[in-house]
């Protein structure tokens, strides 16, 4: 089994970092964090002191960072990855963050003699801790084969996007698709309750029906129907509304960038702004169906788009 490094001990990363040491990888870890640290060397992992005792004689890398403004500052400082590993290590970016971060890293990854793979990930903590978590990747087919190995120890679906930044474009295009669907489904299930239809009804019929999704089906936002839905739990996360709304401001940049309209993306970014602007960030990102039920603040006033005048 393969060395690998792995930098970022959150929510997401610890239980990855289990799922490694499970699957026989010698793994060391870093984070800023010491009490991270300390959950992953108690999990069978090695601490690193720093970067570079982290990248000396490791196979491969693995980040799962915050932002873009961690990426490179991991990957490009002074005292990055680049910098410091290897020649011959497989770096593997898992961090959700914007196309042109991810695109760029990759250009000085390569120009530095590195492969290297934007890998983003969908299934949140539940996926993570019980290794199903679907990989987008982005990257060169080689990068791709060298990496499936390890990921599938991490996840159930391991997907090629294409070539460098292809990864992050998924992984938004995906939750773009999420954050509106979540919204359409709370507001459904909101107007049922004041018209009289009970919860479960409206399930019973819709998740048979046109109106079935993800976002009902697996995830629906009103407890009872889906037991396994953090509706069913307080709405602790899961996926918090803090990092969906992260995720949509991600897709209105690559849309800006790339001349595309995104005017519902737009609108449910508007919605979660809100939502976490109350003091939800924390919760599951499927809790916004306390918008539509007035629960949270501000009631159920109408939500319009953020201006995009200067």
């Amino acid at each position: 089994m393969a060395r690998i490094g792995f930098i970022g001990l959150g929510n997401m990363g610890l239980p990855m970092v289990r799922n490694l040491v499970a699957a026989g990888h010698d793994v060391c870890a870093f984070d800023t964090q010491a009490p991270a640290v300390a959950k992953a060397v108690a999990a069978g992992a090695m601490a690193a002191a720093d970067l570079g005792a982290l990248v000396a004689g490791a196979a491969a890398v693995i980040t799962m960072l915050p932002a873009g403004e961690q990426v490179r500052e991991v990957y490009l400082g002074r005292d990055g990855i680049i910098g410091r590993a290897r020649q011959g290590t497989l770096l593997i970016d898992s961090s959700t963050i914007d196309v042109e971060t991810a695109r760029a890293v990759h250009a000085a990854a390569a120009a530095a003699g590195f492969d290297m793979l934007d890998a983003p990930v969908s299934g949140g903590v539940a996926g993570a801790e019980a290794a199903t978590l679907t990989f987008m990747v982005g990257g060169s087919g080689t990068a791709f084969a060298a990496a499936r190995p390890i990921l599938e120890k991490m996840g159930k679906a391991v997907i090629h996007a294409g070539g460098p930044g292809n990864g992050q474009a998924a992984k938004i295009c995906n939750n773009l698709i999420l954050g509106i669907s979540m919204i359409g489904v709370c507001e459904a299930f909101a107007l049922a309750e004041r018209l009289g239809l009970p919860a479960q009804t409206l399930f019973d019929i819709s998740s048979k029906s046109s109106g079935q999704c993800w976002s009902m089906t697996s995830y629906c936002p009103v407890p009872g129907p889906v037991p396994t839905s953090p509706a069913n739990r307080d709405y602790r996360p899961g996926f918090t509304a803090a990092m969906m709304l992260k995720d949509l401001r991600l897709a209105e940049a690559a849309a800006e960038s790339a001349g595309a309209t995104v005017a519902l993306g737009r609108a449910a970014a508007g919605l979660y702004h809100k939502f976490v602007g109350s003091g939800h960030g924390n919760l599951d990102f499927s809790s916004i169906i306390k918008l539509s039920q007035g629960n949270s603040d501000g009631g159920t006033e109408k939500f319009l788009p953020p201006s995009t005048e200067n």
